[in-house]
């Protein structure tokens, strides 16, 4: 445990709170860009998981990487596969333990630069394999990893070795924003 970090208590709050760089922050009140976005990850997700794991949105993990403290991240959308938590560990999947194997975080105009890229760093630390941030003002997508990130725009395919056999064409989402 790093002693510069007081240790995290949950704070029960709408929208959901987070520990972000020693303490609790809530999270950005999402604007319909968000919640577009957050849907169709979510549902194109929850499509290609079935039989392979858990898709949720909103869900907060219990995130310790290697000598720190133990703390919580919600992110917009995550996918844990069943050999994390296997589909009758019901209980232990409510706000796992673990690092979930893909966060999907969706930049939403009030988010601060810091804690976003603190809570990449985070969740590669204690796991995650990976990382994809989606910014619908500008149009992008970057896919973090511990090895790399690749910058994707609107006409990009979202594709990872962590989500053998998704994929998504970026044209969709981002296109939908127009609708």
């Amino acid at each position: 445990m790093r002693i510069d970090e007081p240790t995290p208590y949950l704070i029960e709050a709408k929208p959901a709170m987070e520990w972000l760089l020693g303490r609790p922050v809530q999270k950005v009140s999402p604007r319909y860009a968000h919640a577009l976005f957050q849907r169709i990850f979510a549902a194109r997700l929850a499509d290609w998981a079935e039989g392979r794991g858990r898709v949720g949105t909103e869900w907060r993990f219990w995130l310790a990487p290697p000598g720190e403290i133990e703390r919580y991240l919600v992110p917009d959308v995550a996918y844990l596969s069943y050999d994390r938590i296997g589909p009758t560990e019901r209980d232990a999947a409510e706000e796992p333990h673990v690092a979930p194997d893909v966060a999907v975080e969706i930049r939403s105009p009030d988010d601060r630069n810091v804690h976003v890229l603190h809570k990449v760093d985070v969740y590669l630390r204690a796991g995650t394999l990976l990382v994809v941030l989606i910014d619908p003002i500008e149009r992008t997508c970057v896919l973090h990893d511990v090895e790399r990130q690749t910058v994707f725009g609107d006409r990009g395919r979202l594709e990872h070795p962590a989500l053998p056999g998704f994929s998504l064409e970026l044209g969709d989402p981002f296109g939908a924003l127009d609708a």
